[in-house]
């Protein structure tokens, strides 16, 4: 009888830590339709994806995240013919943009159709869209008769996940599936572009860098934070955080010594820091490509959040191209 007690406990430990990691795309279909609340991958990080057209979905998505309901979300969608669906209006600029970046890391804030649910826009008139590049994911929309709202798959703040273990760490016990699309290649959130008088503002710098927005649409205005109220998703000043105190230097040595008694970690960009006092170091891209390093961003703040560390020191990428969208992901993770 003895025996038989344990297995039949060891059984009810196995289930209790059973993976929702999956590929099984039917399942995923079946959930969703369910109006569940699953994780799907995407090029620039994992999201927390339900049907837009579901309250239910929906209000589980802000819940399990912590979310405040300020806040919107992007509605994912299957191509760029799904846009009149969803929007009252696509500026040339805008068509333009979709063209050229679709699917791919670029979110467009056009003005909403009355159908689409206020819940899903935080009330604005304007809603977030954009067609990931993602094989996976574009399959499952591809199936669905309904976009997904689909924000970071992460508690609200925290660091993105660009894996679907990240995911797992985060929600193992909130949601049913997450689909395993494999690391995620862009590694950090999409540009986010809105309109006035049908002229671009970039609202987020992301996967995107700004110099290949420009040369479509010549040169934009950038409206970066806000605090309150934000017109779209990831313009909140604190975002994207570790645990750990983190801090932001353009002279690691210095930020070194500064903190010479305390157990850090160390986030460069692509050199090798020497010191007794650091337990970590992790290094962006050796050889300073930096779609490397935005592609391993989110994985090594993971990484050095887990090690047990007083501190994490990160170092400002030079600022431009994608190192001005990463440079934007430290600032907002190292603002108190």
């Amino acid at each position: 009888m003895v025996g038989g007690a344990l297995k039949h406990h060891f059984f009810e430990v196995d289930l209790y830590f059973m993976s929702i990691i999956s590929k099984d795309i039917s399942r995923a279909v079946e959930l969703l339709n369910a109006e569940e609340v699953i994780a799907i991958p995407t090029e620039t990080v994992y999201g927390l994806a339900g049907n837009i057209y579901s309250e239910k979905a929906i209000k589980a998505i802000f819940e399990i995240k912590k979310r405040p309901f300020y806040n919107p979300l992007i509605v994912h969608i299957a191509s760029i013919d799904y846009l009149d669906k969803i929007v009252k209006h696509v500026p040339v600029k805008a068509k333009l943009l979709a063209e050229n970046f679709w699917p791919g890391p670029l979110t467009l804030v056009l003005k909403k159709k009355d159908t689409i649910p206020d819940l899903i826009t935080a009330g604005k008139n304007t809603v977030a869209v954009r067609v990931p590049n993602h094989p996976l994911s574009l399959k499952l929309l591809e199936q669905l008769s309904y976009p997904l709202g689909a924000p970071s798959a992460n508690p609200f703040s925290t660091i993105s996940p660009t894996k679907a273990e990240h995911v797992e760490n985060y929600f193992i016990n909130s949601i049913k599936m997450v689909i395993d699309g494999g690391p995620s290649k862009s590694g950090i959130e999409s540009t986010i572009i809105g309109f006035v008088d049908d002229e671009p503002i970039i609202y987020r710098l992301g996967s995107i860098p700004l110099e290949a927005i420009s040369k479509i649409v010549g040169n934009i205005k950038i409206i970066n934070n806000q605090s309150e109220t934000p017109e779209a998703p990831g313009m909140l000043e604190r975002h994207y955080a570790p645990i750990t105190n983190t801090i932001l230097t353009d002279n690691l040595l210095k930020a070194i010594s500064q903190h010479s008694e305390r157990k850090l970690g160390i986030l460069s960009f692509k050199s090798k820091i020497e010191g007794s006092n650091i337990k970590l170091q992790i290094t962006l891209s050796e050889n300073g490509n930096m779609k490397e390093a935005a592609s391993n961003l989110y994985d090594a703040l993971h990484k050095l959040d887990k090690a047990d560390l007083d501190i994490i020191i990160a170092e400002r990428l030079p600022d431009y191209g994608l190192g001005k969208s990463i440079n934007d992901r430290l600032e907002r993770a190292t603002k108190l």
